[in-house]
C-alpha cells in the first residue's frame, strides 16, 4: 500500500539550491570588502570601483538573457552544473590579476557565469514543487543571498589578513567545486529522480496544469514571442526597479558604513552581517506568508500580490536609515536590515510569479529576461548615480547626501514596482503557449 503523506526529498533540492545561492553571492561580494586594501594596492578611486562594478552587472545583464534559454535548453542538471563550473573559475581567476583592467576582465567573467544560478533555481523549483510551495521554497534557497554576505565579513577580511587579499579569492572561489559533486550525487528531474517516493512525486504533481516533466523535451520559447505578453512585462519591470537595491546593499553597505562612523576593515563584519542575518528571516517569512494565505483558502494570485505589498511598504522606513543613524549606528543597522529583508520577502514572491503564471519550458528564460531586467537597472543605478554622485559628493566631503538620497530611492522603489506590476496584470491569467 503506497504511503499516502509525501515525502521530504523535495527539501533536500531545495537545500542544494540554497548553498548554490550562497556560494554565489559569496563570490561576488569578496570584492567589496577587500574595496579599500584593493584601493591602496591599485590605487583606485570610486570612479574605477565604480567601472568594476558596472562591468560585472553588464556582463550579468547579458548572461542573464543567454543563460535561462540555456537553462531551459539543457536541462537543469547539466545547465546549473556549468554555470556553478564556470563562475567558481572565474571566482579564482581574481587571485592573479595584477591590474584594474584585469579587475574588470575577470569580475565580467564573473558576472556573465552567476547568471546562471537563478533561472536555474527558479526552474528547479518549478519542477519540484506545487504552487502553494513555490514561494517557501524560494524563500529559502534565497536566503543564501543574505547568508553569502554574513559569511563573506566574518571570514575574507581575516583570510585576507593571514595569507593576503588573493588567497581569500582562492578559498572561496573554491567552495562552489565542492557543490558541484553534491549536485551531480544528489539531483535528478522529479521523474527520474529514484530517491524521490511515489507519493512526494503525486504531491510535486498536485497542480493541473504541471503534470509531470513532459515539458522538458520540448523546445524554447522565442524571445520576442515571451515580450508580447503582459505577465512578462510585469515581473520584468518589477525586477527592473527592485534588484538595484540588492546590489546598492551588496556593493555600498561596508563603504557607507565605513564612510559614515570611520570603520575599520574588521569592525563592520558584525553589523553587515546583522544586515544580512535579519534578511535571511525576511526570506523565509516572506516565502512562508503567502502559503498560509492560501492554506486559509485565498487564491495563488491573491496572496502573492498582496504579501508583496505588504513588503513594499515594510521598506519605507529605510527613508529615515541616516538620519536614525546620526543617534546611533546600530538604529541605521536595524532599519536597513529591515529593508533587506523586506527586499529577500519580495523577491521570494516576484520570483514565484513566473512559475504562477508561465508554463515550466519558458520559466528559464523568463527568469532570465526578468533578471537582466534587474541588472540593467542595476547599471543605470551605478552609472548615473553611484559613479557620478557617489564621486561628486566625495569630493566635496558631502557623502552623506548622496547616501540620503539613495536610501529615499530604496524606500519609494518597491511600491512603485507593485504599482506597475499591478496595473499591467490585474488578475491572474497564465500564459497559454
Amino acid at each position: 500500500m503506497t504511503n499516502s503523506k509525501p515525502g521530504n526529498y523535495r527539501w533536500a533540492i531545495c537545500a542544494l539550491l540554497f548553498l548554490a545561492t550562497t556560494i554565489n553571492y559569496l563570490d561576488r561580494a569578496v570584492i567589496s570588502l577587500l574595496k579599500n586594501t584593493l584601493t591602496k594596492d591599485f590605487r583606485w578611486n570610486d570612479g574605477d570601483y565604480a567601472n568594476i562594478e558596472i562591468a560585472f552587472k553588464i556582463a550579468y545583464s547579458i548572461g542573464l538573457l543567454f543563460a535561462g534559454r540555456l537553462i531551459d535548453r539543457l536541462g537543469t542538471k547539466l545547465g546549473y552544473f556549468l554555470a556553478t563550473f564556470l563562475w567558481s573559475v572565474s571566482a579564482v581567476l581574481h587571485a592573479i590579476v595584477n591590474s584594474t583592467f584585469g579587475f574588470i576582465f575577470v569580475r565580467s567573467a564573473l558576472g556573465l557565469t552567476e547568471a546562471g544560478n537563478f533561472p536555474a533555481a527558479i526552474k528547479t523549483v518549478a519542477e519540484w514543487f506545487p504552487k502553494k510551495e513555490r514561494a517557501l521554497a524560494t524563500g529559502i534557497f534565497n536566503t543564501g543571498a543574505g547568508v553569502g554576505p554574513v559569511i563573506a565579513p566574518l571570514t575574507v577580511p581575516f583570510i585576507a589578513a593571514a595569507w593576503g587579499w588573493r588567497m581569500a579569492f582562492v578559498i572561496t572561489g573554491s567552495v562552489g567545486f565542492i557543490w558541484l559533486i553534491l549536485w551531480l550525487w544528489l539531483y535528478e528531474i522529479p521523474s527520474r529522480q529514484k530517491r524521490a517516493t511515489a507519493s512526494e512525486l503525486k504531491y510535486i504533481y498536485s497542480d493541473a496544469e504541471t503534470g509531470g516533466d513532459g515539458e522538458q523535451h520540448l523546445s524554447p520559447v522565442a524571445w520576442h514571442k515571451l515580450l508580447g505578453f503582459k505577465q512578462t512585462w510585469a515581473f520584468a519591470l518589477g525586477k527592473f526597479l527592485t534588484d538595484p537595491i540588492w546590489w546598492f546593499y551588496l556593493f555600498w553597505l561596508p563603504d557607507f558604513l565605513q564612510s559614515e562612523y570611520k570603520l575599520t576593515l574588521k569592525a563592520i563584519a558584525v553589523p553587515v552581517a546583522a544586515v544580512y542575518v535579519i534578511s535571511m528571516a525576511g526570506s523565509i517569512l516572506g516565502g512562508y506568508f503567502p502559503k498560509l494565505l492560501i492554506e486559509r483558502g485565498w487564491t495563488v494570485f491573491r496572496a502573492r500580490k498582496t504579501s508583496m505589498l505588504i513588503y513594499a511598504f515594510a521598506v519605507v522606513p529605510i527613508i529615515f536609515a541616516q538620519i536614525l543613524g546620526n543617534i546611533n549606528m546600530w538604529l541605521a543597522v536595524l532599519i536597513i536590515g529591515l529593508a533587506a529583508a523586506a527586499h529577500q520577502a519580495w523577491s521570494a514572491n516576484i520570483f514565484t510569479t513566473v512559475s504562477d503564471m508561465f508554463p515550466k519550458r519558458t520559466i528559464g528564460s523568463v527568469a532570465g529576461l526578468g533578471g537582466m531586467f534587474g541588472s540593467v537597472g542595476s547599471v543605470f543605478l551605478s552609472l548615473f548615480v553611484q559613479k557620478n554622485m557617489f564621486v561628486h559628493y566625495r569630493a566635496i566631503h558631502h557623502i552623506e547626501i548622496a547616501y540620503y538620497i539613495m536610501f529615499f530611492v530604496c524606500g519609494s522603489a518597491y511600491l512603485l514596482a507593485w504599482v506597475i506590476m499591478h496595473l499591467l496584470v490585474p488578475r491572474m491569467r497564465p500564459v497559454d503557449i
